[in-house]
């Protein structure tokens, strides 16, 4: 009988299995960068742990399914096994929209694979103690970070997956499958095999992501798809088959039935480009196109903020995908809703000098004045801030706010190219993103283990040096 033979893997299968398992980061400033955000992305978790929303989708599948000596959720006391730890440490670094962004022909959010890179170190850490072996440290943490910050970022740069319907957490499958594969101890062909599946997936539609089905499953979805990679990267460390051609295939492949035949494509080689330029948000849970509109709006706020009843119009100037993705009149359902709603976040600051995660709630969201801002709003594209959003070496996020009165005066054009949270403004942002997750442990934590959880950001060398288990066991809430 003869056998079926098998093709070769796709050129993009092969470069991102090449990728993880071979190549060398040499970067220091990703790894200076990658350590930022695995505190940021903590502190994300950290305050998500505060809102019933999140909490109630963690812990075990089914009640009472734990597995003592399995990967910790920082912050509570779950010790699960590592697909589902994935799932509730995705969740939680996702949920209040505060994590580091990545803009690009497709949008994401980077570390939201931290959820199955943490999980996954976390189990293979405390399972090397019990055999008797060497634990990955916090330093192999950071490097599969760079790494699946490199893999997603690089494949947005040339795919836009948002314009045909999908959503871009497919990309968070993809680079987590590839790197936990690698972390588990997989060759190169068995990350090909994790990864072709992780594309057989298909993608999330963006349903959950635009009225009128905005929803919170937005604030979940990333942490589906980190935990769905690790359980690829499990499937394919027992041997199980892949499917080469899983992108390329006629007809049944992921090019032709869901991208209209149009290839993916790796617009650049992979190093660490991405985490040396990820975007931080430090001062706004507010998706990034909005960021500097907000921080526009926080400047006009003194101006404006007694005469609100005396505007006529509000024009606000934003680039191609702001205008595609959160230009939203009409009624907003809930907070999943608000928080993608560029006129609801310039809104709130206009009044209130302020953006918080507790202004999407229902409370805040009935004051009459913030529809009525949002009814003066006009919002338009400049096609500057569109040009320098794609360019290379600018990677702008720009917008403009200016409010006119009913008298025929106005305030100030006020413009800003880049958020705090940009590359070219890391000096400013980066003690700003210190603050946040102090403030983010000391609510969560009582006052001595919030201090040592501090302390273990003080020395890189330290940290880097650190066994995950003991880095994990630190954050532990009974």
């Amino acid at each position: 009988m003869t056998r079926e033979r098998r093709p070769a893997p796709d050129a993009v299968l092969a470069d991102i299995a090449s990728y993880v398992t071979d190549r060398v980061i040499d970067s220091r400033l990703a790894y200076d960068t990658a350590r930022y955000c695995l505190m940021d992305s903590l502190a994300c978790g950290f305050q998500a742990l505060a809102h019933p929303a999140c909490t109630r989708l963690l812990g075990p599948v089914v009640p009472g399914a734990t597995m003592p000596g399995g990967a910790r959720v920082p912050g509570t006391s779950y010790e699960l096994d590592p697909v589902q730890a994935a799932f509730n440490i995705g969740a939680m670094i996702r949920w209040l929209d505060f994590n580091d962004t990545w803009l690009a022909a497709e949008w994401g959010h980077p570390s939201d694979n931290l959820g199955g890179i943490l999980a996954v170190a976390d189990y293979l850490s405390r399972k090397a103690i019990m055999e008797g072996g060497t634990p990955p440290t916090v330093r192999d943490v950071l490097t599969g970070m760079v790494k699946a910050h490199e893999v997603q970022g690089v494949l947005a740069l040339g795919n836009s997956f948002n314009r045909v319907g999908l959503d871009h957490v497919l990309l968070v499958r993809v680079a987590s499958a590839a790197v936990v594969t690698a972390m588990l101890g997989g060759t190169r062909d068995q990350v090909v095999n994790a990864v072709s599946n992780a594309w057989l997936d298909g993608g999330a539609l963006r349903t959950y992501r635009h009225a009128p089905n905005t929803g919170s499953r937005k604030s979940w979805a990333a942490g589906d798809a980190t935990s769905r990679a690790v359980r690829h990267a499990f499937i394919a460390m027992s041997g199980e088959m892949g499917y080469p051609t899983a992108l390329s295939a006629k007809t049944w492949g992921f090019q032709d039935a869901l991208l209209d035949g149009r290839p993916v494509t790796i617009a650049q080689p992979f190093g660490s480009y991405v985490m040396e330029n990820v975007l931080f948000k430090v001062s706004f849970p507010a998706e990034f196109h909005a960021q500097t509109a907000v921080e526009c709006a926080m400047r006009l706020h003194p101006v404006v903020k007694d005469r609100l009843h005396d505007i006529a119009k509000i024009v606000i100037e934003t680039q191609e995908p702001g205008l595609r993705i959160i230009d939203k009149t009409g009624p907003l359902a809930n907070p999943a809703d608000r928080d993608h709603c560029l006129q609801y976040m310039v809104a709130i600051p206009l009044i209130f000098g302020r953006l918080t995660a507790a202004d999407y709630e229902d409370d805040i969201a009935r004051d009459p004045r913030i529809d009525a801002l949002r009814a003066a709003m006009e919002v338009r594209e400049n096609p500057d801030f569109t040009r320098e959003y794609y360019e290379r070496d600018k990677r702008c996020i720009g917008n403009a706010v200016q409010v006119l009165f009913r008298d025929g005066s106005a305030t100030p054009r006020v413009h800003i190219d880049v958020p705090i949270g940009h590359r070219k403004r890391r000096d400013e942002g980066l003690p700003l993103l210190v603050r946040k997750f102090e403030a983010a442990v000391a609510a969560r934590f009582p006052a001595k283990q919030a201090a040592a959880i501090r302390t273990l950001f003080h020395d890189a060398a330290r940290l880097d040096a650190m066994p995950v288990q003991d880095f994990v066991a630190a954050m532990v809430r009974n």
